[in-house]
């Protein structure tokens, strides 16, 4: 890096800014400025800090009662998290603070992260604004001033850039501001912070602010919920459009009539909708609560460990195996209504060789639960499944003509069965009906944040029901396929306890009636019966068979 003359005494020749190793002369009144500024924030904005007012054009900046408490609460705290309508001077407030910290602080590192590149290089664009109007006396000399980022002569530094698990990585930072953190696309979002966290949180004063309006139910309205139940560490400020001067209800007949009910609520109201046209109304999707899950590893997460007499089953939708979309199950707990998730596997790494050994292994855990697989690009998962680990429980489907495809009927029905389920536009319509039916009349608990921030995200799309463009719907899919399950004759069969039981005592008359009388032998030994956890009674015999069905 190149030092300027010494004789020049702007930066590039622009008069507005200060070249570096330039002495000055401060009088006694610029002293006593300089000391108010660097010692009280809202005194250096309020004085100092010019924008460019959409009516008013250049003037000084002068925020309201909610600016100041913003701009307050991110000077005392390290971590904290906006929920801020459109249009409320946001981006202003944090400008204002980036630019006292790296006026009067030495060798400060910001990095400035939006959902675009463009939106963090016009926020900085602001920055490099205001900072061209404060009085020469007052800058730092300029080393680096491009539109990705400054250096300031005492060490100080801005970068921006878009939000990206690589955006910071490797560097060392003092603040990163997160714009419109709602709005970067989920599997970015948490790779972000799998990456960057590690580099905040090695300091003790580090800081973390995320700004931004609702965009569903993504990882924003994760952190944004765990912050107000005091879950996480960040401080939750919140801002109602009527905080705004000149934002009365008038206003928001007309902006409603502009734009729509549906955008007023989240842009505005700071609603978490989800998008419009969501397969699950969005009345529901508000009601849905996450729970932390009781185990995690490699894709796994657990809510409930398998119980004895249960009845599981397993859903999987497989990836087209390109590292973008995940080979996904939902784990269900069938036993009764409503049915329980229990747990949910998505992982978009392992390969398709690996993952029957995976699904294997759940499904024994959970009392041999049933297994359907997806099998559009499944064959092989399903194939592996079945023929070489011997899975038992993996259900197949069978193909009848204008019926189409029917669960349960197994190679000697008539018509041509395979193995697990091929996803078809009958298959997807009737299991998205039944989604809805049994999500929204409560018949399905979903506690899984992943799984709820899909279906925020999971709307009608060219006559059916798709992820919004930029997110996924492989967990989505597991559910479609359960919901399209349930209403298959043979699903009652598998989940019917009195069904089983009979059948399990038709085998034993059946047993009965072939053996050959023979005399009792008293051996002298005292057998006692057994009583199950329904109040059965069963003798030994019995309930070595009863365990060898069930």
């Amino acid at each position: 890096m190149t030092a300027l003359p010494t004789n020049k005494s702007s930066y590039l020749g622009n008069p507005r800014l200060k070249g570096i190793n330039i002495p000055v002369q401060l009088s006694s009144t610029e002293v006593d400025e300089y000391i108010k500024c660097r010692s009280d924030i809202l005194y250096f904005i309020k004085n100092y800090v010019k924008i460019v007012h959409p009516d008013k054009g250049e003037m000084l900046f002068e925020p309201w009662d909610f600016q100041e408490e913003t701009i307050r609460t991110i000077q005392n705290n390290r971590f904290v998290i906006c929920k801020y309508p459109r249009q409320t001077g946001k981006t202003t407030c944090y400008i204002a603070y980036i630019l006292h910290e790296i006026l009067f602080n030495s060798n400060m590192s910001i990095a400035i992260l939006a959902n675009k590149g463009s939106t963090a290089r016009e926020i900085l664009w602001r920055l490099r604004f205001a900072y061209e109007f404060l009085p020469k006396w007052m800058q730092q000399g300029i080393i680096e001033w491009n539109k990705g980022n400054i250096e300031l002569e005492n060490g100080s530094k801005v970068l921006a850039s878009s939000t990206s698990s690589s955006s910071v990585r490797g560097g060392s930072y003092n603040m990163i501001f997160l714009d419109e953190f709602a709005f970067v696309q989920h599997t970015i979002a948490n790779q972000f912070f799998q990456s960057v966290y590690p580099t905040i949180s090695a300091g003790k004063t580090t800081k973390v602010v995320i700004v931004s309006t609702p965009n569903g139910m993504n990882l924003f309205y994760k952190m944004w919920m765990d912050a107000e139940n005091k879950k996480n560490n960040y401080v939750p400020l919140s801002v109602h459009w009527s905080q705004v001067p000149g934002r009365d209800d008038a206003w928001k007949e007309e902006t409603i009539q502009n734009t729509s009910q549906e955008q007023f609520a989240q842009e505005y109201d700071c609603e978490f909708l989800g998008s419009a046209n969501t397969l699950i109304n969005a009345t529901k999707l508000r009601t849905f609560i996450f729970g932390n899950p009781i185990y995690q590893k490699d894709g796994l997460d657990l809510y409930e460990e398998p119980i004895e007499n249960h009845n599981y089953v397993l859903t999987v939708d497989v990836s087209e195996g390109q590292g973008l979309d995940a080979h996904a199950a939902s784990i269900v707990d069938v036993t009764e209504v409503p049915y329980q998730l229990v747990g949910k596997y998505q992982n978009n790494h392992i390969s398709p060789m690996l993952l029957p050994d995976v699904l294997a292994k759940i499904g024994t855990d959970y009392n041999e639960a049933d297994i359907l697989v997806e099998v559009n690009n499944g064959q092989e998962v399903v194939s592996i499944l079945h023929n070489e680990l011997e899975y038992s429980n993996v259900l197949m489907t069978t193909i009848k003509g204008r019926a189409g495809q029917v669960l349960g009927e197994g190679f000697g029905g008539v018509g041509k069965s395979q193995l697990g389920i091929k996803m078809s536009k009958q298959v997807k319509r009737l299991g998205c009906i039944s989604l809805k039916t049994l999500v929204e009349e409560n018949k399905l608990l979903i506690p899984d944040f992943d799984i709820i921030s899909e279906l925020t995200m999971f709307i009608a799309k060219k006559g059916s029901f798709a992820a919004e463009d930029g997110h996924n719907d492989d967990l989505a899919m597991t559910l479609v396929i359960f919901a399209w399950m349930v209403n298959q004759p043979y699903f009652k069969e598998l989940t019917d306890h009195e069904l089983r039981k009979k059948i399990f005592k038709d085998r034993m008359d059946q047993i009965y009636d072939n053996l050959t009388p023979f005399g009792i032998i008293d051996d002298g030994v005292t057998v006692e019966p057994v009583v199950d956890s329904t109040g059965d009674v069963w003798w030994p015999a019995e309930q070595d068979i009863k365990e060898s069905i069930w």
